[in-house]
């Protein structure tokens, strides 16, 4: 009886201690006592930096198309309107080799269907397509007339953006953290705190949208006005960037 009696002297002192410290851990028959962790004053806030620039970089779409009865021949006849065109660029604009990349090319056959004979190959397509790499974006129009007129004849899109984005990227947090101590310090103030010092501090993805200029003049097949250069408008383009940020509360 006396061993039972110190057994529940034991229960009874290991109960006390979980109703004091919250945390309890018996480990070997020893209680281990954790202090639970005080509440932290905090706020957290998401702070948005962006700004306008006008771009000084476009990204020209360039292909040829040309179509024969063999797949040789219609690739034959599309080399020799690439050629054309790359010479146009880069002896007469001045484009440099490694402003000038192939996106694509192919050669595949056209399909005819009739019930009487079924499919059958009519023809084929040869399509090469490069990207061109421009800075001089005041005579993008000129350029692609003189695409057309050198054999072009699917120009898909011009797409404008920024070279160098980084030397913006300090603007752009600069506002972002402007931002973030703005919405901090009203939560503050409604909340009758007082601003501390920054915990934390996160960035997201910072981003830089790339402007597309798209219009009929641009699009395949379609007749070109000779007696005026086709007008293409640059726009802006927007670098931002997100922080996330911990202040302290007082």
């Amino acid at each position: 009886m006396k061993w039972v009696k110190k057994l529940g002297l034991v229960v009874v002192a290991s109960t006390l201690i979980l109703g004091i410290s919250g945390i309890t851990n018996s480990i070997g028959g020893t209680a281990q006592v954790f202090a639970a962790e005080e509440p932290r004053n905090v706020v957290n806030v998401i702070g948005s930096g962006e700004i306008s620039i006008t771009p000084d970089i476009a990204y020209i779409s360039i292909g040829v198309t040309s179509q024969a009865d063999t797949a040789q021949a219609a690739q034959q006849a599309n080399a020799a309107k690439m050629k054309k065109l790359n010479d146009v660029l880069k002896n007469t604009w001045k484009i440099v080799d490694k402003d000038i990349k192939s996106t694509q090319f192919h050669v595949q056959p056209n399909y005819t269907y009739t019930e009487k004979e079924g499919q059958k190959i009519k023809g084929y397509n040869a399509n090469h397509s490069i990207e061109v790499t421009y800075r001089d974006l005041a005579k993008i129009g000129e350029l692609l007339d003189a695409a057309s007129k050198a054999g072009a004849n699917n120009i898909d899109n011009v797409r404008f953006s920024v070279e160098n984005r980084d030397q913006y990227e300090t603007q752009v947090i600069e506002k972002a953290m402007a931002n973030a101590n703005l919405k901090a310090s009203a939560i503050a103030k409604a909340a009758n705190r007082q601003l501390g010092i920054v915990l934390v501090v996160s960035q997201g993805d910072s981003s830089a949208p790339i402007v597309y200029a798209q219009n009929e003049m641009l699009q395949a097949k379609v007749s070109m006005d000779t007696a005026a250069s086709t007008a293409i408008e640059t726009g802006e383009v927007k670098v931002s960037t997100q922080l996330s940020v911990q202040y302290e509360l007082k």
